[in-house]
């Protein structure tokens, strides 16, 4: 299993297998955390059998005081002269226009992100019956909001072996006057009696949902992890489990990161039934994986409506041929190949990221038109694993896009400074001060999505 490096510490992981970072295992949770393990490695091992692969390059480490640290020399990064070319078509012929782009240029560019990097999701998958389990009307702060707690249940009458159920809350003002826009969150499930840091000094600024509710909007919480576990054990199970009727996957079958999306769809499906929520303005956002699964369901579903994508690095918003930070031989690891297709882990064998057919700016320009915040903190605070420059990179090359479709990219190709918000174009990018979280640029976010939510 792919360690926890310093740098990573805030990355919370959500099964038995990160309990330690919270505190003491339980010999319940040892076991349980060993047997996922052990499951793990077994499935990745078959994986490897069925790509014909006996090993992968190792990935460097988070640790900068190790002797195989990750690169942060700015002057090492970029080995590549060229990155795929979004506008040009496979066949060499330039894309020129609107039409081109959706007729057979895009379409290109997700068969290229089914088949190598995020894995096909099915062509059909089991209806979800969505069940309101409780509605409550509470105080969040000062306002006075209304609560749902809904379950997503999945038809398993397929293969009645695998139960799943999604997890997901909305609260909307209880004082609406109608529909809201909404932003839904990609959340962690903690470990039973933990609860994550807040910020308890007496001027503690407004938590981000009260920011939100400040504006009449609203706010839901999906559990991803509800749906599809965080951990190559659990693609037997969950929703991948459940539409390959509990067999391992094949190597362009989806992973973890395309099932979360799926369930944000699923989510949205729901929102399109609820009459307190304005469906033509619901955003996503997340943070690490999430962040990465923020993006991915940004380009695959085009009902969202904005994107916030927060610290998503490598196999989120960063250039995957860049060596700085982590690299794809990392993600290729027993410890986060499950969230990718298995061809992904050629990546890191017998091919490399030069060969890649796309890269993170293709995946960010899928979802032009619409407007995406690419979120990251401070390289002293954060750390460089997520590689800052890398995101800003994969905006900065997916621009060309969001111009032919007649939107504005992010007006430069030059760094901004941290705090130095790039935000008058339909592409925005801003570092912030803090660490591994999306926090501080919470307000900088909802001034952006404030063009849109409000406009006529």
């Amino acid at each position: 299993m792919k360690r926890l490096f310093l740098l990573m510490q805030l990355t919370l992981v959500v099964t038995a297998a990160g309990y330690a970072q919270f505190g003491r295992l339980s010999r319940a949770d040892s076991l349980r955390r060993d047997s996922i393990n052990r499951v793990t490695q077994q499935d990745y091992k078959q994986m490897l059998s069925q790509l014909q692969i006996t090993a992968i390059r190792p990935g460097p480490s988070g640790n900068p005081q190790s002797p195989n640290a990750a690169n942060t020399d700015e002057s090492r990064a970029s080995p590549y002269t060229t990155l795929p070319n979004p506008l040009v078509l496979n066949n060499g012929q330039p894309v020129t226009d609107a039409n081109t782009w959706w007729k057979l240029r895009r379409p290109e560019i997700v068969e290229a992100f089914d088949r190598e990097i995020y894995g096909r999701a099915p062509k059909h998958t089991p209806p979800v019956n969505w069940e309101v389990v409780s509605t409550a009307r509470e105080m969040n702060g000062n306002f006075p909001v209304i609560i749902k707690k809904l379950v997503g249940h999945v038809d398993n009458s397929a293969y009645k072996a695998i139960t799943v159920d999604i997890q997901l809350s909305l609260t909307v003002p209880a004082d609406a006057k109608g529909p809201v826009p909404v932003m839904m969150e990609f959340g962690f499930q903690f470990p039973p009696g933990f609860t994550p840091p807040r910020d308890t000094s007496r001027n503690a600024p407004p938590s981000w949902q009260q920011q939100l509710l400040a504006k009449g909007w609203g706010y839901a919480i999906l559990v991803p992890t509800s749906y599809q576990a965080d951990n190559g054990a659990g693609l037997t199970q969950g929703i991948i489990g459940l539409v390959n009727k509990g067999q391992p996957r094949k190597p362009d079958d989806w992973g973890a990161l395309r099932a979360w999306a799926w369930g944000a769809s699923r989510a949205l499906d729901y929102f399109e039934t609820d009459k307190s929520v304005d469906v033509k303005r619901v955003g996503i956002e997340g943070l690490s994986r999430y962040g990465k699964a923020a993006l991915v369901t940004m380009a695959y579903e085009p009902r969202f409506a904005i994107g916030f994508i927060g610290s998503s690095g490598a196999g989120g918003a960063k250039i995957l041929r860049r060596i700085f930070g982590e690299q794809v031989e990392n993600l290729a690891s027993s410890g986060g190949y499950h969230w990718f297709a298995g061809n992904f882990i050629r990546y890191a064998g017998p091919l490399t990221p030069a060969d890649l057919p796309v890269d993170a700016h293709e995946l960010i320009a899928l979802c032009a038109p619409r407007p995406v915040f690419i979120s990251v903190g401070s390289p002293t605070v954060e750390g460089q694993w997520v590689d800052a420059k890398g995101m800003f990179l994969g905006g900065v090359h997916a621009g060309p896009v969001y111009t032919l479709l007649g939107k504005k990219d992010l007006g430069t190709r030059e760094m901004p400074q941290q705090e130095t918000g790039l935000l008058e174009g339909d592409l925005a990018f801003r570092q912030h001060s803090g660490g591994h979280t999306t926090g501080p640029n919470w307000p900088v976010f909802i001034a952006f999505a404030e063009r849109y939510f409000t406009a006529k």
